[in-house]
């Protein structure tokens, strides 16, 4: 891990995506979605659900929020040790992984190297073992495979092996008072994290808010993973209070309703999984462009006339050089309202809270063979 940095710390989040059990589980799209989202036919499905935690209340960072699992990168991530536990596959790229082939602007978590903090560990592998540590201290499920696991396998739709329920719990209490015994226990039970079941998805950084804020900030590496069905989930009832498991369009449609909260990294994602209906097309997707990679994502804020644009890179009001760490404190400001900006077109790819809905206006084309997030049609021609 890097103690150097001083304006953020690192992460890694898990976007776990699981199919239904059985037709019945199958959940419509409901009707407001349904009519909102352009390109989704109105009796469309979601053929699998997303996992979301509720963080506590007393949480010092997105308190009461919905998220994916995840959490801030340990030492033992890097620890060194587990070149024994992957020993099958020490010699190949990565660990089995592969390379990724765009290099000009990949994130710092994966392009530092490694080495000069002591650690023989790529950040591909250790981010990946913090998202799946950090999933199973939060909600239980353990995303490992046998030593002898053959990694051409992990093509297929992952399928969570009967596991001894009360050995797991035993190790989850000793994993979240030490990270480390999560290494300890893939050596006794002879496991390895299954980090070929995680596809690269996103890198987003917290933004810079404003002079003096003293809010937290996280550089977070996403990753993707799809289940076959849904996993037994127990909260920890500590950083997670409650969980659920929602459809893309249930989860943003409780978020419109105002019953949960879900932060912008989150709901951007969300919008994201909106253009796969299966879990098969989801899942294929996100391995064919696995070693496409992605770049860091650090939302802007534009102050307007009359509110605020959350910007994002490829947007005409997006600076050209992002203060990242906040010392240079540059703000970016427009004298026009929200919604002239909006009308007046040109290269768009923002956040806007519209009458406390938040909405994504977009019109570039995304990087690395990525996908656009589903956007919404305005309700009237009044708004925007």
């Amino acid at each position: 891990m890097n103690n150097t940095l001083k304006h953020w710390k690192e992460a890694a989040t898990l976007i776990l995506a699981a199919g239904a059990s059985n037709g019945n589980n199958i959940l419509h799209i409901k009707q407001s979605i349904q009519q909102a989202c352009t390109n989704l036919q109105q009796n469309n499905t979601f053929g699998y659900e997303v996992l979301l935690l509720r963080r506590n209340q007393k949480s010092g960072f997105m308190p009461n929020a919905f998220v994916f699992p995840g959490g801030l990168i340990e030492a033992a991530d890097f620890s060194n040790d587990w070149i024994k536990v992957f020993s099958k596959y020490e010699q190949n790229t990565h660990f089995g992984l592969g390379l990724v082939r765009q290099h000009d602007k990949r994130s710092t978590l994966f392009t530092t190297d490694r080495l000069k903090f002591g650690s023989q560990i790529p950040g591909e592998v250790a981010f990946r073992i913090c998202a799946i540590r950090e999933t199973f201290e939060e909600s239980g499920v353990l995303l490992v495979v046998p030593e002898n696991f053959n990694i051409k396998e992990s093509q297929n739709l992952m399928e969570i092996a009967n596991q001894d329920e009360e050995e797991i719990s035993k190790w989850r209490k000793e994993v979240q008072k030490n990270p480390f015994q999560f290494l300890e226990m893939c050596k006794v039970m002879r496991c390895m994290p299954n980090i070929w079941a995680l596809q690269e998805w996103s890198n987003w950084l917290t933004p810079v808010f404003y002079q003096g804020s003293k809010s937290r900030r996280y550089d977070t590496a996403f990753f993707i993973c799809c289940l076959q069905t849904k996993p037994f989930v127990i909260e920890d009832k500590k950083e997670v209070t409650a969980f659920k498991w929602f459809t893309p369009s249930e989860a943003l449609e409780e978020y419109r309703l105002h019953k949960i909260w879900i932060p912008p990294p989150q709901f951007y994602e969300l919008r994201r999984l909106c253009n796969f209906a299966p879990i098969h097309n989801l899942h294929q997707f996100s391995t064919q462009r696995a070693l496409k990679g992605c770049e860091q994502w650090m939302p802007v804020v534009a102050q307007c006339e009359d509110g605020i644009i959350h910007t994002l890179p490829g947007d005409e009001l997006y600076p050209d050089d992002p203060d990242l760490t906040g010392e240079k404190q540059t703000v970016v400001c427009s004298n026009d309202t929200v919604e002239n900006l909006i009308r007046k077109g040109g290269c768009l790819h923002r956040v806007v809270q519209i009458d406390g809905v938040p909405n994504i206006f977009i019109n570039v084309k995304p990087k690395y063979e990525h996908i656009k997030p589903l956007t919404m049609e305005p309700k009237s021609k009044n708004k925007l």
